[in-house]
């Protein structure tokens, strides 16, 4: 049975930290496949637009160009609106038919699972790959989730820093992959 790993956020912009935890539940769980999911708007920010689109789309393919075992969905930009976890696992699931699915997520996000668009539904249609977050000591998943808590290649980056930094007209070598910091001082992003 194929092993497939949902990565969806903003990817506002995609970072080294977002790559390693990627790897980390490639190799934690032995997954076959990594899909990254840019949001068109997350249900946990509403009122927050994230950077244009196409750049994010853009800097996650370039972000995983040489790998096999890493592609980009744009299945939720091109649905619009709020971005809901159920709604890509469906997707995902009639196209993987038959896969085992694991949906990574933020250790900050596990205590909020429950609330989530029909939870319920969602728990039973894909297991969870919880990423470690600073100061978050409990990332165990709430009751009837099933997953696994990632271990090694976790590194404090933000893309929330990565965007102040850029403002600050500071640098952002070596948070980033170098194509990527390219790319957003090319487009004049986040300034």
């Amino acid at each position: 049975m194929r092993k497939i790993g949902l990565y969806g956020g903003s990817f506002d912009p995609v970072h080294h930290g977002h790559l390693l935890a990627a790897q980390a539940a490639l190799e934690a769980i032995g997954l076959d496949r990594i899909i990254f999911i840019p949001a068109a708007r997350s249900p946990f920010k509403p009122d927050k637009q994230p950077g244009p689109d196409h750049a994010r789309v853009r800097m996650l393919e370039m972000a995983v160009q040489n790998r096999k075992d890493m592609e980009v969905d744009q299945s939720e930009i091109l649905r619009g609106g709020i971005s809901y976890t159920i709604d890509t696992v469906q997707h995902i699931r009639e196209r993987f038919t038959g896969a085992e699915l694991h949906y990574i997520i933020g250790a900050d996000q596990c205590g909020g699972l429950p609330k989530w668009k029909d939870a319920e539904r969602l728990r039973s249609l894909t297991h969870f790959a919880v990423i470690p977050r600073p100061g978050i000591l409990d990332a165990r998943l709430p009751d009837g989730f099933q997953g696994t808590v990632l271990t090694g290649h976790m590194i404090n980056i933000s893309s929330t820093g990565i965007r102040g930094r850029i403002r600050r007209q500071q640098s952002i070598q070596w948070l980033v992959p170098p194509e990527i910091e390219s790319f957003i001082r090319t487009n004049r992003l986040y300034l």
